[in-house]
C-alpha cells in the first residue's frame, strides 16, 4: 500500500505543484462528490462539510456509510450503516488511506 499511496501523491503533486495532505485530498474527493468546481469560495464550514463527504463517501466503500439523499443545494446526505471501529489516529488514517487508494482505482483515477 504505501507505494501506490506514494504513486498517488506523486500524480496528484504533478497535478497541483505540491505535496498535498490527506485532508487536501479528502477536500478534492468532497469537491469531486459533489460536482463543484474549485474556483467557488467556499466557508470553513462548508470545506469541513466537502471533507465529510468525502469521509462518507470513501468509508461507503465497505459499508458504513450510504447515500441517504441529496439536498435541494444538491449536497449528498449519508446515513451510518454499521458502527465504525474504535481505532487510534494512525489506524484511522491508515483505513482511510486505503479506502482513498480504493476510490481512485475504482473510478478511474489513477493508473499504475
Amino acid at each position: 500500500m504505501a507505494r501506490k499511496w506514494m504513486d498517488v501523491e506523486m500524480a496528484l503533486m504533478g497535478k497541483f505543484g505540491k505535496k498535498l495532505n490527506l485532508e487536501s485530498i479528502l477536500f478534492l474527493i468532497g469537491l469531486r462528490e459533489l460536482g463543484a468546481t474549485p474556483n467557488k469560495e467556499f466557508s470553513k464550514e462548508e470545506k469541513v462539510d466537502l471533507m465529510h463527504i468525502a469521509i462518507c463517501r470513501l468509508l461507503s466503500q465497505s459499508g458504513y456509510y450510504k447515500l441517504s439523499h441529496l439536498d435541494q443545494d444538491g449536497w449528498p446526505h449519508w446515513e451510518l450503516q454499521k458502527a465504525l471501529p474504535h481505532q487510534d489516529m494512525f489506524s484511522q488514517e491508515y483505513l482511510l488511506r486505503e479506502h482513498i487508494l480504493a476510490y481512485f482505482e475504482n473510478e478511474g483515477l489513477f493508473e499504475e
